[in-house]
């Protein structure tokens, strides 16, 4: 009965969606609170990368999470230096993204919001995807089969 039921959240939850053990993991649900991806935190850290509007390159928003299961913003990442000092207006000097990092240029955000849970839009153009080290990175689009609004939190599971 126990490998049906894996089998059968592996199947809901797709390729490339970890279900997480015991621990944190970062969820994502649809606006309803469908459960659409579980990925377990090996790290208190996660991003979520986009496609930005304005100048057509990929950014990042980084996350760190608490004890108690709220993230809040930590880092700003991006391949092109005029999404951070521009579209972000970041407060600080833009630098040089250390060696293996994904995207060329990081920077501190102005503000730092907390967050208990974030509503996002997964939509195409967008190119929204869950980061968590260890893990294969998950596209949100696909898992969007009505409306384009998902919500991330950190979760016991």
């Amino acid at each position: 009965m126990r490998a049906v039921a894996v089998a059968l959240a592996v199947g809901v939850l797709g390729a490339g969606c970890a279900v997480a053990g015991p621990g944190p993991a970062v969820t994502v649900r649809d606006a309803e609170g469908a459960l659409l991806a579980q990925v377990p935190l090996p790290a208190p850290e996660f991003a979520v990368s986009y496609r930005n509007s304005v100048y057509g390159t990929v950014a990042e928003e980084r996350y760190r999470v608490a004890v108690d299961g709220r993230f809040g913003l930590v880092e700003l990442a991006a391949d092109q230096l005029a999404v951070l000092e521009e579209y972000y207006a970041v407060p600080g000097p833009v630098r040089t993204a250390p060696d293996g990092d994904r995207r060329r240029w990081v920077a501190e955000p102005r503000d730092r919001p907390v967050f208990g849970e974030l509503s996002i839009a997964a939509t195409a153009l967008g190119e929204r995807t869950l980061l968590v080290p260890g893990h294969e990175p998950v596209p949100l689009p696909p898992l969007v089969t009505d409306g384009v609004t998902v919500v991330l939190d950190v979760e016991e599971s």
